[in-house]
């Protein structure tokens, strides 16, 4: 199904199904510890042997010599795979460094070997009989020093530039120059990567822990140098993944080099270490922000670079996304600069470049209506725009920012906010409110689906969309039940096998819109077959209550079923409206902090965040993507930030005992809204992402809530209390 005009009346807007808040339909094999995840799959392969991965203790340099003797003498052990006996190995285009290296070394714990055993225990045991003599070589790891330094930089794109900038910023009356850090961060999901892997012949199959089922199919299949055809991977259920599960990493290749070599099954999990040095991470920023203004508070020059470091033929992270589009203005400036460091890969995490580009932007806004005197909601409201600044003639589909934050003034009491800093106290709390704005573009990807009916009226959804706890399974089975007028306890949804319809995956915010949609053709073509083997016009039957009906004839809807299951399949495939539109998702996150006047320990006592994000599928399901977003938001503001050892290369603390995370007590009452959205080109579901939006912003609100209690201005995250200590008033 192409989707090239704006959607119309459709069976989705019934809303019979769709857009209640019902419960997880996954919910009860979760609780009950029925889901099988990756490392789990007693019921697909019995007695497996166990992989452990030997990884470089060095971040840059050569292999010069490995003793594998008596690893290989060492109980129970069945293989060791390494570089020099994996047979030829392709890299992938969405790895920067290879998943085995050897003999060179590109990063700090870059994977060397697999020890294959009986046992886990035999496996790690002799694993740490494993020599490895290194050749090092001198490497970067400094992102500031290589900024300062000036050099081993360079554009990966052309700087956008909209007017000239430079001009209009030197005449502006009101200006802000400043630059803001954001740190290193980890996925830290709950569920390590893990795979399990076996052979049938020249065929492979993997149960593994990802995001984008068709992409890892398909990277996996060329990194082995093998047919696509001949690898099948499967991935039902996964604890986590926010970005770090997008693309294959070394379990899921060590794996399969691993069974093959050991002539069995073979599982392999990565160790927290592991998982912080082996895979990828958010890399770190230093971001410049110039504003120029108008006395009235009017934006005439907004500039906003970003630095970053990233392996050879890694990306940036891309911090200047939203400025592009956020507000109005009519000179702009917008840049990417890129260094080569030789720290593990930087790649996509949980809304990867406004993430850290409005803990930046956000705070500067901040920063320059106190210059202007302005409250920061009214600023934000004078320099809204309902079209692409850089195209006027391309509108916005949806844009209710201003909505958003008016209503959530209105809720939050922003009214009763003390403007100037340092003034609120509650016993030994100060006190302050903050607020950001929150921006994630709409994307949208082709997504398939298999739908199947039988003479019960049973309807069961295939598709390799994957759930990674965002509640995929109940959307999915929400749209199906709607589209077919069955109750959704006649829908069953497999998901996450290659051997399904290929769909969006889970990644960008694109999941749950592009699959639901996907689904919705399916459904339509499932229609158009009911209706044809009942004999009624499939442009005027109604489906509801397990019945089908036209021009008085009502049959039930397994009827059509009797001769046999029907089958349907078709995709969802987004044509041009994308490119006549300016397709966004917007929030404003509300924060009141409490600073301890003695300690400058802060603590978070309540946030709200308004989101417009089009037609809400499942607001119980979306409402946790928020509020989980809102704490990871809390924990980049406050915690979280994976240390670099700049002599060696590492991330020194890669566990969840010394990477920093918020826990229950961290975070207080957390209130969403929703406001009543729908947006027609988007999807026939008139729906948009939400769950990385709900992280957009949230960190910056957080600051500026700081900033007003304490008076104190932190432009370098996390906001440890040693940021504040100078900053609190005399104890008397």
């Amino acid at each position: 199904m192409k989707f090239d005009t704006p959607a119309g009346k459709n069976p989705i807007d019934q809303l019979k199904v769709v857009g209640k808040p019902l419960n997880r339909i996954d919910g009860p094999l979760k609780t009950t510890g029925h889901a099988p995840y990756a490392y789990e799959r007693h019921d697909a392969i019995a007695n497996p042997a166990y992989g452990y991965v030997v990884t470089a203790g060095i971040a840059k340099g050569r292999v010069s010599g490995m003793e594998l003797d008596a690893a290989r003498r060492s109980p129970g052990v069945l293989a060791i795979v390494t570089a020099d006996n994996a047979g030829p190995l392709q890299k992938s285009e969405r790895n920067a460094a290879a998943l085995l290296g050897g003999p060179e070394i590109s990063h700090y714990h870059q994977a060397l070997a697999l020890v294959v055993a009986e046992t886990f225990e035999q496996a790690r045991a002799a694993a740490g009989l494993v020599k490895v003599r290194y050749a090092t070589e001198k490497g970067a790891y400094d992102l500031a020093a290589a900024k300062k330094a000036g050099t081993n930089f360079q554009k990966t794109d052309p700087d956008a530039r909209v007017g000239d900038f430079e001009r209009a910023y030197g005449n502006a009356p009101v200006t802000l120059d400043a630059t803001y850090h954001t740190p290193d961060q980890s996925h830290a999901m709950m569920e390590p990567h893990a795979t399990l892997a076996a052979w049938e012949g020249d065929t492979l199959t993997v149960w593994t822990s990802n995001q984008m089922i068709d992409w890892g199919k398909g990277d996996l299949a060329k990194t082995l140098g093998m047919p696509k055809d001949n690898v099948r991977l499967i991935s039902p259920y996964i604890g986590g993944g926010f970005g770090g599960k997008l693309f294959v990493r070394s379990d899921v290749l060590l794996a399969a080099l691993g069974a093959r070599a050991a002539k069995r099954p073979v599982k392999v999990a990565l160790s927290r270490p592991q998982i912080a040095n082996n895979t990828t991470h958010r890399p770190a920023t230093l971001q410049r922000i110039r504003l120029g203004a108008t006395a009235e508070g009017t934006l005439t020059a907004i500039g906003h670079e970003s630095w970053s470091g990233n392996l050879p033929g890694g990306s940036p992270e891309e911090a200047v996304q939203q400025t592009k589009l956020l507000y109005a203005g009519a000179n702009r400036l917008a840049g990417l600069r890129l260094a080569n460091l030789d720290l593990p890969e930087g790649n996509a995490m949980r809304a990867p470049g406004e993430t850290p580009g409005l803990m930046a932007l956000e705070i500067a806004m901040d920063e320059m209506a106190e210059k202007l005197k302005l409250d920061p909601i009214e600023f934000r409201i004078r320099n809204d725009t309902q079209v692409d600044p850089a195209n006027p003639e391309r509108p916005f589909s949806q844009r209710q920012l201003v909505q958003c934050l008016r209503d959530g003034a209105q809720r939050f009491g922003w009214d009763k906010r003390n403007a100037q800093p340092g003034q609120q106290r509650d016993g030994r709390w100060l006190v302050g409110m903050g607020v950001a704005a929150g921006f994630r573009n709409n994307l949208v990807m082709k997504s398939g689906a298999r739908v199947r009916l039988d003479a019960t009226g049973q309807v069961t959804v295939e598709t390799d969309m994957t759930d990674i706890g965002t509640g995929s399974y109940t959307i999915i089975g929400q749209t199906a039940a709607e589209m077919l007028g069955v109750p959704i306890e006649k829908v069953t949804v497999k998901l996450g096998d290659s051997s399904f319809p290929a769909s969006a995956g889970s990644g960008g915010q694109w999941g749950a819109n592009s699959s639901t949609a996907g689904v919705f053709a399916a459904c339509t073509k499932l229609r158009d077959a009911v209706a044809a083997k009942l004999g009624l016009d499939p442009a005027t039957a109604t489906f509801a209550d397990g019945k089908v009906s036209d021009g008085g004839k009502t049959v039930a809807l397994g009827k059509a079923a009797a001769d046999g299951e029907l089958v349907t399949e078709d995709s969802i495939e987004f044509a041009e409206l994308e490119e006549k539109f300016q397709q966004s998702t917007f929030a404003a996150h509300f924060v009141e902090v409490g600073v301890d006047v003695a300690t400058g320990e802060s603590r978070i006592r309540r946030m709200l965040a308004v989101c417009a994000a089009g037609r809400i599928l499942n607001p119980k399901t979306a409402r946790s993507q928020v509020i989980g977003a809102m704490t990871m938001g809390v924990g980049a503001a406050l915690s979280e930030e994976l240390a670099v050892d700049t002599r060696l290369g590492f991330f020194v603390n890669h566990d969840l005992a010394g990477y920093e995370v918020p826990v229950q007590a961290d975070i207080p009452h957390q209130e969403v809204v929703f406001l009543d959205e729908t947006d027609p080109v988007s999807s026939p579901m008139k729906a948009k992402g939400v769950g990385e939006l709900g992280l957009c912003g949230v960190s910056a609100a957080v600051a500026n809530s700081i900033y007003n209690a304490t008076g104190t201005r932190v432009r370098e995250y996390p906001i440890t209390l040693d940021k504040l200590l100078r900053g609190l008033p005399e104890l008397g």
